[in-house]
């Protein structure tokens, strides 16, 4: 099958088998069928390269297929590849060992599940089940998933109206504003779950001390934190997890993404003994998933954990998300009737256009000189750009000068319509 053919096939097989208007939507933005990924590039139906800067969301922090990974997953699947459940499992012990030396202090327990989503809904129920107490605060912007627990905390109203009524007791306040989440959270309140970095939301950095405010306000109260780092773990801040830079531990902690390797889906919760004791002392099966802690999983996030450490990506983050986010600015500077701000941290960068509709004509023109990126669920001025951690200068410097030049193109074509 040629390529042409090969892409006509696979969006007629989304068109009527899997879902026609994200078919329209790939489409109209110029997306291709993905064939191959390796290291910092994944390549189309027609054999064109791209530079991925979108990162699977996060999930390629250690690039596409990265060896050590696929060797880890590939052995692994030579003796054992799902748990049987009735037995120990030493893959996901080893792993659970190895988050507990790198997590914040006191999270010492981790229960598996496969997405972001499932690891939500897991903490949720924990921090419901420890304290007895239903409300839950949550941000404005936040995104923790689309199934309906994660939903319900989920600060888009355009995601939860169609779906309402949702979990009750949610309350929203503006992200950053420790003083207004202060005032929400209660004595009846359970948790309030929050991104350590809101992604979803625009790539917000919240002020210095703010994650540690909210520490202080759940600890008055006898209410959990929840931190939220399925986007900002392993290094994509620059530090293990995105709540490193405020020295905060909370009581439950959500993973996925990163944590597979990019490799294997996988997702967890990590929480503290005083949590644990609560929700299995009396019932060790109080929460479960069947294939959850699988040994595929565990061994690619053993593996990522390894590489991460082995590579020094924390320190590379660092460096090269400030590369990055200087160029991007620089940009930012020659067209500043176009963009507004470039902000971040580490590796995670997002850049907020003036207006509505810019960010969808650069992301075209970026796919048509080869390089991936998009823009934010929650907020589509801004685009966001989560590269591999593995990034060299050289990409650093090709992405760069990509958005410079999809940029000046979209403001021509701008100009022309005005």
């Amino acid at each position: 099958m040629d390529a042409d053919a090969l892409f006509a096939d696979v969006v007629d097989k989304y068109s009527k088998h899997v879902n026609p208007y994200l078919a329209k939507l790939l489409q109209f933005a110029g997306f291709g069928v993905e064939m191959k990924g390796e290291g910092c590039y994944v390549w189309d139906q027609d054999g064109k390269r791209y530079l991925d800067c979108l990162g699977g969301y996060g999930c390629f922090s250690l690039g596409h297929r990265h060896p050590k990974v696929v060797e880890a997953v590939k052995t692994q699947l030579d003796s054992l590849a799902l748990s049987g459940k009735a037995f120990f499992n030493k893959q996901g012990a080893d792993l659970a060992a190895k988050l507990a030396e790198i997590a914040p202090e006191g999270l010492q327990y981790t229960f598996y599940c496969n997405s972001g989503a499932e690891a939500v809904e897991g903490a949720l129920k924990f921090a419901k089940g420890v304290t007895g107490r239903s409300k839950i605060v949550s941000t404005f912007g936040g995104f923790h998933g689309k199934t309906l627990g994660s939903l319900s905390v989920t600060g888009k109203e355009k995601y939860r109206q169609k779906f309402e009524p949702l979990l009750p007791g949610v309350e929203f306040v503006p992200y950053g504003d420790s003083i207004t989440a202060s005032e929400a959270i209660d004595e009846h309140t359970a948790c309030m779950i929050v991104e350590a970095i809101q992604g979803e939301g625009g790539i917000h950095v919240p002020p210095d001390g703010y994650l540690r405010d909210l520490r202080a306000a759940c600890d008055k109260v006898g209410a959990l934190l929840i931190l939220d780092e399925v986007q900002t773990l392993l290094g994509r801040t620059g530090k293990w997890f995105g709540c490193d830079h405020d020295g905060v531990s909370p009581d439950l902690m959500t993973l996925a993404k990163a944590l597979g390797g990019g490799v294997m889906p996988i997702g967890a919760v990590m929480g503290t003994q005083a949590v644990w004791e609560k929700i299995y002392g009396e019932n060790p099966l109080s929460h479960t998933s069947t294939f959850g802690g699988n040994s595929l999983a565990c061994a690619a996030g053993i593996a990522a954990i390894e590489v991460t450490k082995e590579e020094g990506l924390l320190e590379r983050s660092t460096e090269m998300g400030a590369l990055l986010k200087g160029g991007l600015a620089e940009v930012g500077q020659r067209h500043g009737d176009l963009i507004k701000e470039v902000r971040g941290r580490g590796l995670m960068i997002g850049v907020e256009f003036q207006m509505d509709e810019v960010g969808e004509l650069v992301v075209a023109q970026m796919l048509k000189r080869g390089m991936c990126v998009a823009y934010t669920l929650n907020n589509p001025r801004v685009l966001r750009f989560e590269p591999p951690l593995i990034i060299r200068e050289d990409q650093v410097q090709f992405a760069v000068e990509t958005f410079g030049e999809a940029v000046s193109e979209t403001t021509e074509v701008l100009a022309m319509l005005a």
